[in-house]
């Protein structure tokens, strides 16, 4: 990737993550595992298996890393393990359109952030595309709001904020790998969730998805958002997330025959076509 602008990398690691991340509904559907049973194992397989290549790459320069990371691998640790339970806990105490309401917000809230603390004032196309996207994604879940749990709600919130404040935690610490820090915060949330979990019993076809599921779907996508916004700005990264919001219902269709919405169709579409033609304009630049 030597040969690719900052701009390329970032686009291509953000893109290349959420293509990994869009079955993961999918196979959360396909699998007999709880909630907090998935929330252990979606800390538990990703720590251990991206520690484990982390160490065979850099040795003991993981930990040269992860303790030099500072006050930035601080924060990336706080802020990624809250995203990871917060995100659980909203959908269990409000109405899953709610919170994914919510989390369509962390571009324009990374956008924010980032003109605040990193005076990284997004262009006038990325503002239009934030807005559009946004305005998409409350179309496609409109008929599903409702008044849920304010608790529920406010947590989709504090996830969506959570994205936002690690993306531009990582794009303030531009010369440090926060990927080890990452894998620490893994470990938090499974021994977060070994609190309320019934459960670690994996039987039949959990046994296939639920590793496949924790490392195609979680432990890849989250090393490679990690990286991307040292060569991106935040709110561009968290832009590419809501690509999910379409693909992720065609792979339930796919499989188990469950019709998305026209609603989500036509948001969907206006989605792919706005993160399309924003790329496009930005990486014409190089």
């Amino acid at each position: 990737m030597k040969t690719l602008s900052d701009q390329q990398k970032g686009s291509l690691m953000a893109f290349v993550a959420v293509m990994f991340i869009t079955p993961d509904s999918l196979f959360i559907r396909l699998s007999n595992v709880d909630t907090w049973g998935l929330v252990f194992y979606r800390g538990i397989i990703p720590f251990f298996s991206v520690l484990t290549g982390m160490l065979i790459i850099y040795k003991s320069n993981f930990f040269k890393m992860l303790f030099t990371s500072g006050h930035h691998g601080l924060i990336y640790i706080i802020t990624f393990s809250i995203t990871n339970i917060t995100f659980v806990v909203s959908i269990q105490n409000t109405n899953v359109a709610n919170t994914l309401v919510m989390i369509a917000m962390a571009p324009m809230l990374s956008a924010v952030l980032g003109a605040i603390f990193l005076k990284e004032m997004p262009g006038s196309k990325t503002w239009v595309a934030i807005l559009i996207t946004f305005f998409a994604a409350v179309y496609i879940f409109y008929d599903s709001l409702q008044l849920g749990n304010i608790y529920g709600d406010i947590l989709g919130l504090i996830t969506a904020l959570g994205l936002a404040v690690g993306a531009v935690t990582i794009r303030s610490a531009k010369k440090k790998n926060l990927v080890p820090a990452a894998v620490v915060g893994k470990m938090f949330v499974a021994l977060f969730a070994m609190f309320f979990i019934e459960t670690y019993a994996l039987v039949e076809q959990d046994l296939i998805i639920v590793p496949l599921m924790c490392i195609m779907c979680v432990a890849i996508p989250f090393v490679l958002v990690t990286i991307a916004p040292r060569f991106i700005p935040a709110a561009e990264v968290n832009l590419f997330f809501l690509l999910e919001t379409i693909i992720g219902p065609v792979w339930v269709w796919m499989v188990i025959k469950e019709q998305p919405s026209i609603e989500t169709i036509q948001g969907g579409l206006v989605i792919i076509l706005t993160i399309a033609i924003h790329s496009f304009l930005k990486l014409k630049k190089y």
